[in-house]
């Protein structure tokens, strides 16, 4: 398999001088463990106690891993990749709350975006989290079968109500839709709403896509256990297949509690159930259609081996590649040039709001061995060629 993801002319063709520069300091910055963890604590009590910081922030970490404020601020964004054959999904990525009001008003911004994306060639997904749609301790309550008080009863109707227009109105405009991850105390319940609206809206081809995090060790089995309820019920998957986004969380939970990890013992293990669960679903295809959610060079060459192994071509509808704005554009731009299906995640927000997905970016990028050091490889690399 030819090696594709040194180019960094090609990798970085969109970026200025300045934008490159920027680049390269916040990459410089989060390689800074003890940084990035005094960064959080400050910007959290900045956030809270409504200190005037906003500013600096979106012309810094936002602007580099977010899209904007709204859908149309993103929309010079989703022109300029798609300049390059780079699809975007348009992420709302506000989550977690604990009121009502602001969970229609997700639905409400949801919605929306499948008109929108419905509209544009360079917008093949929408994307929302559960926990959008819903209370995370309503969640977390029926995910553990604790009864639920009448009141509780309607509300959990109206999440899945939620979800059902959602997923209908995918279904009526031809959208894929994307239903990202939750933390495992709450992905049980989500799990059952979304194989409910597959097996209703998935039966001539994916729409709804599940997120299968391949850091939890039961997931591999999950998606075997999926396929076959789905050749019972004659209903597609959609998988997006991710590593995962909580692991310290979920390990400081499950000590805390005093129950047994649901994350695998170490990294080798892992990259095993990613590259396993890619494998398996190219060789069902017929039922599985794949987002592969990496920013791993090694997985990537496994599927685009697979792919030409399997005789299946680069742009079938069935198999894309995801990266998150803001990272990996080696891999991204890389393989978009080469012909494959790729689309940047590019999460948009109110600042305040979309805090808590920035704060997760940069410890995650503290967390995974080697993925700062890449990055700033690359971009120093580029650097260098362009004599800055």
């Amino acid at each position: 398999m030819e090696q594709i993801f040194e180019n960094t002319a090609t990798a970085f063709a969109l970026k200025s001088d300045s934008e490159l520069e920027r680049a390269y300091f916040l990459f410089k910055m989060i390689a800074n463990e003890p940084l990035v963890k005094m960064g959080t604590l400050v910007t959290n009590f900045a956030i809270k106690a409504h200190l005037p910081v906003e500013g600096l922030i979106r012309a810094t970490v936002f602007d580099h891993f977010c899209g904007g404020v709204t859908e149309e601020d993103c929309l010079p964004i989703v022109d300029k990749l798609w300049s390059k054959g780079v699809h975007s999904v348009l992420d709302y990525s506000v989550e977690g709350k604990e009121i009502e009001d602001p969970l229609d008003n997700a639905l409400h911004t949801i919605l929306n975006i499948i008109d929108f994306v419905k509209e544009k060639e360079a917008i093949p997904f929408a994307v929302f989290k559960p926990s959008a749609y819903g209370r995370t301790s309503l969640f977390k309550k029926v995910n553990a079968n604790e009864k639920l008080t009448n009141d509780e009863e309607a509300e959990w109707k109206r999440v899945i109500n939620r979800l059902e227009k959602t997923c209908k109105k995918a279904y009526d405009l031809n959208v894929c839709l994307l239903v990202d991850a939750e933390e495992s105390w709450i992905q049980d319940a989500a799990d059952t709403l979304i194989e409910r609206m597959m097996k209703k809206y998935n039966k001539e081809r994916a729409i709804v896509y599940n997120t299968l995090q391949m850091y939890r060790w039961d997931r591999l089995d999950y998606l075997k256990d999926l396929h076959v309820r789905a050749k019972e019920h004659n209903f597609k998957i959609g998988v997006k297949v991710v590593r995962g986004a909580y692991m310290e969380k979920e390990r400081e939970r499950a000590e805390r509690k005093g129950y047994a990890s649901p994350i695998c013992k170490d990294k080798k293990t892992t990259d095993h159930n990613y590259n396993t669960a890619i494998s398996y679903s190219i060789k069902n295809l017929d039922y599985i259609s794949i987002f592969a959610g990496t920013h791993n060079e090694e997985s990537c060459y496994q599927l685009m081996q697979l792919m030409q192994t399997h005789g299946i071509a680069k742009e079938d509808a069935r198999v894309g590649f995801g990266q998150l704005y803001g990272m990996s554009d080696h891999i991204s731009f890389n393989l978009s040039n080469a012909g494959y299906n790729v689309s940047k995640y590019l999460p948009f927000g109110p600042v305040r709001d979309v805090m808590p997905y920035l704060i997760r970016r940069a410890e995650e990028n503290t967390s995974v061995a080697g993925q700062t050091s890449r990055e700033l490889d690359l971009l120093k690399k580029e650097r260098k060629r362009r004599k800055i």
